[in-house]
């Protein structure tokens, strides 16, 4: 595609964004203000996303899941992060989940305020906000929610679908309560929404599996360390075979 025609696709996407967002904001707000709904979030999360892909005609969106996810089950959810476009397409999974964020994105207008009060937000430079985080996360635990990490941290990788290093804090929670993580990986994104200024959208298919869970094998620190490898190795596996398939 045209780089004029790339533009005007990029700026269309924004403005999707921003109009599917305010559509849903009342319902948002409730989700905010009356905590007997705040469970509200995550359908709304999963609508939103559908509507968005939609009106971007990436509505041939591809989730593969290895296995049901058993709804009144716990997880922790793990996928590799190459794109912004990496939040929407996690919202396609259908579960009641809390998302951890970075603080920064409080600064985004309206939108950061939503995402501040429904999800979890770290500062992974202030040990005060990781603490602080820490603690949210494990509340939001046993109120049933389950957890979506980022676990390298950010988009980090400077040769994306290559993943970064991994932080060990969604590995340590999730042998510490003894609950499964779900590693899901994210095929295409960093080719649809390259993570690169000017933010520039690009046409094609979403494509996203979710993997069988796995739980945690024992307690302590090498428990972390072989649950941090399993997930990581999964995800890896399934990015060599994707790719080989489609080179």
């Amino acid at each position: 595609m045209k780089k004029s025609l790339l533009k005007i696709y990029s700026a269309y996407g924004l403005l999707v964004f921003g109009l599917t967002f305010l559509i849903l904001l009342p319902f948002f707000l409730l989700a905010i203000f009356v905590k007997p709904l705040e469970s509200l979030a995550a359908p709304l999360n999963h609508i939103w996303a559908r509507i968005f892909f939609f009106f971007l005609f990436l509505n041939r969106t591809k989730v593969r899941f290895e296995e049901k996810l058993d709804s009144k089950q716990t997880y922790i959810f793990c996928t590799n992060h190459n794109s912004y476009l990496d939040i929407p397409t996690v919202g396609l999974i259908w579960h009641n989940f809390k998302f951890i964020g970075k603080a920064s994105l409080r600064k985004v207008p309206l939108w950061g305020y939503m995402y501040s009060r429904l999800h979890i937000l770290v500062d992974r430079k202030s040990m005060r906000s990781r603490h602080t985080s820490w603690i949210a996360v494990t509340q939001a635990i046993q109120e049933g929610f389950s957890i979506i990490f980022f676990p390298e941290g950010g988009i980090v990788s400077k040769n994306p679908p290559q993943m970064a290093s991994f932080k060990e804090g969604s590995f340590r929670i999730a042998v510490e309560e003894q609950i499964p993580i779900v590693p899901a990986t994210i095929h295409r994104n960093h080719i649809l929404l390259p993570d690169r200024m000017p933010l520039t959208m690009h046409p094609g298919i979403v494509s996203m599996k979710v993997h069988k869970p796995i739980w945690p094998s024992g307690t302590g620190d090498e428990a972390i360390k072989a649950l941090k490898g399993q997930v990581r190795d999964t995800i890896e596996k399934e990015l060599e075979q994707f790719y080989s398939n489609e080179g």
